[in-house]
């Protein structure tokens, strides 16, 4: 809302600025300020698509073609030219070589922005307490609270991208009147607040909204594309919609499964039944790791503690299930 606020107040100052210098034709000065202001505007915000590292690399291209243009038109000095050449024909030709020069450095400085950021040739400037690497976290990400462990263990040193429209959401969840809601707005908060003071990452609150998509995970996948940047989550559908668009997913979810022990069929384990399953004769347990366990022939036992030997492993992004018998 700020930034519209401003742009409006650009506008009108541009505006006002083209009618006090008008004099007689003051509305028409009037009228080229607002057009200009407009036109500005316009460019602004159409820029924001662009990244920093593309647009470092295309002003380090079109400096490389002047420098090129410069050396061949003081080297085109120390040759002696025809008479018949003028002065004028001397200064297009110089003047033609530049903007050739100048059309290759850029294009050149486009296609070759993975190699170099903010670069003098073969010379690449870095901070060494920068992290490159941003990430868009997502809502449910946050609330889940094992993205606190996982910073803690310093596997991810990255950027955390906060939306604003994030913020919002942890927010509204906080001042829900369902109760489960309002517990996971306000763990979202305490998490979030866990995370800035964390020394190997930063959190960024990005203010900027994102226009043109309204559901919030339509938001994330394309900040995520604006940004260049991967997406943090543990929801499903976010993943799948991420993945359909060329966005890099983090799921939290899939790493917690690939860190899960390995189950072989045959192999044999004591477990705790706790409740029925969903076929008939069937009986729960879960492991350590919240894996559940499926136990054929074994309702009779609820509450016991049994012998059991894997028949099958079922796997999926939204969790383990393994099939077991009793031993």
């Amino acid at each position: 809302m700020g930034l519209i606020f401003l742009r409006i107040l650009f506008i009108i100052i541009f505006t006002g600025i083209g009618y006090s210098i008008g004099g007689d034709s003051s509305y028409l000065y009037g009228l080229l300020g607002l057009t200009l202001g407009l036109a500005i505007v316009i460019l602004e915000v159409f820029g924001r698509r662009v990244s920093l590292k593309g647009l470092s690399s295309a002003v380090f291209g079109i400096l490389l073609g002047l420098l090129l243009a410069w050396i061949f038109s003081e080297t085109l000095n120390q040759f002696p030219l025809p008479k018949d050449l003028s002065v004028e024909v001397i200064n297009n030709i110089k003047l033609f070589v530049v903007f050739v020069f100048v059309y290759l450095g850029l294009t050149l400085g486009i296609k070759g922005k993975d190699e170099f950021n903010l670069v003098i040739p073969y010379v690449k400037f870095k901070r060494q307490d920068m992290r490159d690497e941003r990430i868009v976290v997502d809502t449910s990400s946050i609330i889940d609270g094992r993205i606190s462990d996982i910073v803690k263990t310093n596997f991810i040193e990255a950027k955390f991208i906060v939306p604003r429209f994030v913020l919002n959401e942890l927010h509204a969840l906080a001042d829900s009147t369902d109760h489960m809601k309002r517990q996971k707005g306000k763990r979202g908060i305490e998490i979030l607040h866990s995370l800035k003071k964390e020394t190997n990452i930063d959190v960024e609150i990005y203010d900027q909204n994102v226009e043109s998509v309204k559901s919030v995970d339509e938001k994330i996948v394309k900040l995520a594309q604006d940004l260049e940047s991967k997406v943090l989550t543990t929801d499903y559908n976010l993943n799948r919609i991420a993945q359909l668009q060329g966005v890099k997913v983090l799921n939290i979810n899939d790493l917690a499964n690939a860190l899960k022990p390995t189950f072989m069929a045959g192999q044999r384990f004591t477990l705790k039944l706790i409740k029925e399953g969903k076929e008939q004769n069937q009986a729960l347990g879960y492991l350590e790791d919240g894996t559940m366990v499926v136990v054929e022939g074994a309702k009779r036992l609820i509450g016991k503690t049994v012998s059991v030997e894997v028949t099958s492993v079922l796997q999926s992004s939204s969790g383990r299930i393994v099939f077991t018998k009793l031993a």
